[in-house]
């Protein structure tokens, strides 16, 4: 059973990119390859259970087991030590990116405070898009009142896009609210 994004990029997205751009053949139509989620948790060098409770709270956002990012090298001033948990991330790929992606423009989006659209461009030149939330709380899958703190987290949005005015057809096509 395919997710409502699914079809919609079947059904309506993919004939108007078509349409727009030319392509000859259906396989380089540009198409969302995978979602990674990103939460950086500065406060862990302090204490680790930190990055264990951001890696919670991100499994429930994603619907996938978070993964927890470790130091790469010791810095002294920051007080890091080599392979020290300081984040986690998730990889969505398939029917759960297309569920998360359909739950960030429907549902999460809309609950940030003062919310304009995002960035237009935040594009990186190849056709990939980053955004940051500030607040995981603006997911229904987090309980305000037991969320111990607030955290932002990055979203990455990879296609197979050649350029930015492709990907930018194709998440508009998705409904994502690119501020004027």
């Amino acid at each position: 059973m395919a997710t409502r994004l699914k079809q919609v990029y079947d059904n309506d997205i993919k004939p108007s990119l078509v349409e727009r751009f030319g392509y000859a053949n259906t396989m380089a139509v540009p198409r969302i390859e995978k979602i990674v989620l990103n939460m950086g948790v500065g406060e862990a060098v302090a204490d680790s259970k930190k990055v264990n409770a951001a890696a919670e709270d991100l499994s429930l956002i994603a619907g996938q087991k978070a993964v927890i990012t470790q130091s790469k090298k010791s810095i002294a001033n920051f007080k890091l030590r080599e392979d020290m948990g300081i984040g986690c991330k998730v990889t969505l790929r398939r029917e759960r990116m297309y569920e998360f992606l359909d739950r960030l423009i429907t549902i999460a989006l809309p609950r940030v405070r003062d919310f304009r659209g995002v960035s237009g461009r935040s594009f990186d030149g190849r056709g990939n898009y980053a955004m940051g939330i500030k607040e995981h709380i603006v997911f229904p899958e987090i309980d305000y009142d037991k969320a111990e703190t607030i955290r932002g987290l990055d979203v990455i949005i990879v296609t197979s896009a050649s350029s930015d005015d492709e990907a930018r057809e194709l998440l508009r096509g998705f409904g994502m609210p690119f501020a004027a």
